[in-house]
């Protein structure tokens, strides 16, 4: 059931209940963080498995370090120029978050939202949301209402329009006076080292336990996807499937073998392709594809971000 309705989603949420809601980068299962059984339904609703931690969401500054036992030096320097926004920090937590939201890690997760539906949310509340990406675990993130409700249709959403990042947040940790990153997001590694220096890349190491988004197989389609930097190469060997290509910036070749074309940046942005990417794989997945074929991203910048979302989308 998707609404406009800000006080039937407060009360859900009040009333131990799960909702639907917008964020610049996915729409999120939103529940209370002081409710447990509430943040048991986030996981049975998703089928997420409980060892994979749920983000904060929480209104300013002031309430992430409620949260907290540290909130260190470069913490502060990136929270006062992201937030709000997609850059999500892992930083000790105190005993005010229960070790379900955290799937008994010391730490907790963080982040302000970016979203003008979501922040006013947060402000009529008396506590923070966990809100994990509205889907089934390991399906395709919702960037619009209609992608949570085709997901679960009994679920009060509230419409907050199309997601303007439309992939995930960042994750960053810290480690001394070192900062980590953990997953590749909405934020990337160029505009966080303009602000706190060198940071080191720790994305390819098995951080699963401490960072949500970590599986490898992740934000996938119920067919097959194939990444490549030439896709031609890849439509060549197929026979006898139904394709859809997912173009960077321009389809290249309108071949006779491909049911369906998708370009996602018409404009040649990596901003532009990262808003469009989910939006597009729930659309070739409506047009009933037995593969798609994506167009590989040049590695710097967003496009390293939308690489990896389309890997792990690939990832047996």
């Amino acid at each position: 059931m998707i609404t406009t309705d800000l006080t039937l989603i407060k009360q859900q949420l009040e009333q131990g209940e799960v909702v639907g809601i917008p964020t610049e980068t996915v729409y999120g299962i939103a529940a209370n963080i002081f409710d447990e059984q509430a943040i048991d339904k986030i996981f049975s609703t998703k089928k997420r498995p409980n060892s994979n931690p749920l983000i904060v969401h929480v209104k300013s500054i002031e309430q992430a370090k409620s949260l907290v036992l540290d909130f260190p030096k470069k913490a502060e320097l990136l929270a006062s120029r992201f937030w709000p926004g997609p850059l999500t920090l892992i930083l000790p937590k105190n005993k005010l978050v229960s070790d379900k939201v955290s799937s008994n890690q010391p730490t907790v997760a963080i982040r302000i939202p970016n979203h003008e539906k979501a922040l006013e949310l947060l402000n009529m509340l008396d506590f923070p949301i966990a809100a994990p990406s509205a889907n089934p675990y390991n399906r395709i993130s919702p960037t619009r209402s209609s992608h949570v409700e085709n997901y679960f249709p009994q679920m009060a959403i509230l419409e907050g329009g199309h997601c303007t990042a439309g992939v995930e947040s960042t994750i960053l940790s810290f480690e001394g006076d070192n900062v980590l990153l953990l997953r590749h997001g909405a934020i990337s590694i160029e505009e966080i080292e303009a602000v706190v220096g060198r940071i080191s890349d720790r994305t390819a190491f098995d951080s699963t336990h401490i960072s949500p988004g970590r599986s490898k197989k992740h934000y996938s389609p119920l067919c097959d996807l194939i990444i490549s930097y030439e896709p031609l190469f890849v439509l060549s060997a197929i026979q006898h499937k139904k394709v859809g290509m997912l173009w960077f910036n321009q389809v290249k070749i309108d071949s006779p073998k491909v049911s369906v074309n998708k370009v996602l940046a018409p404009s040649g942005t990596f901003k532009e392709a990262a808003a469009n990417m989910y939006d597009s794989l729930h659309q070739l997945e409506k047009e009933g594809v037995d593969l798609i074929i994506v167009e590989r991203l040049p590695n710097h910048g967003l496009g390293r971000t939308i690489n990896d979302r389309f890997e792990r989308a690939a990832a047996k």
